[in-house]
């Protein structure tokens, strides 16, 4: 019993110490980021890409194409990415990617699904783009949008 006490006390030790390793490395690569040297951010972020903050900034990167070539492409991968985080500014610009029809094809049900559980993480930029789009939308796809985002938070955003 005292042994399995010390492991679960040395993976708790260890998980603190990761966490606190992906805080540093995140914040070089946001000061980094800061002063334009965006090789470094990359650097810093990109071994860290279960970390939501990070996957959302590497989107931002490729989609302004800071440090690397622009590419909305691989901009939707890492919001997609991030935004199954549950990041709220992942999914409010994932669901403009939607609502322009930007890399994917162009759907107001789903730009109004993710924009919807943005505002649900928080974000009040989500909550208005929602409610502007869902006065160009028929009930019945608003009904489609909502029931989406249900079950979109029911699987903790994954394969949305």
């Amino acid at each position: 019993m005292k042994s399995l006490l010390i492991t679960a006390m040395t993976l708790v030790s260890l998980m603190l110490m990761s966490s606190t390793a992906y805080s540093a490395d995140f914040d070089k690569g946001m000061e980094a980021y800061g002063k334009g040297d965006y090789k470094t951010a990359l650097e810093e972020w990109r071994p860290h890409q279960g970390y939501a903050s990070a996957l959302y900034n590497l989107a931002l990167m490729y989609r302004n194409g800071e440090g690397v070539p622009k590419d909305d492409k691989e901009a939707v991968k890492w919001y997609r990415l991030a935004a199954e985080q549950g990041h709220a500014s992942a999914q409010n610009n994932l669901a403009l990617m939607y609502r322009n029809g930007e890399v994917v094809l162009q759907d107001s049900v789903y730009a109004h699904m993710w924009w919807n559980i943005a505002s649900a993480n928080g974000s009040k930029e989500g909550s208005e783009n929602r409610d502007a789009l869902a006065k160009q939308m028929t009930p019945s796809q608003i009904e489609k949008a909502q029931e989406l985002a249900r079950q979109c938070m029911k699987k903790e955003y994954k394969d949305c």
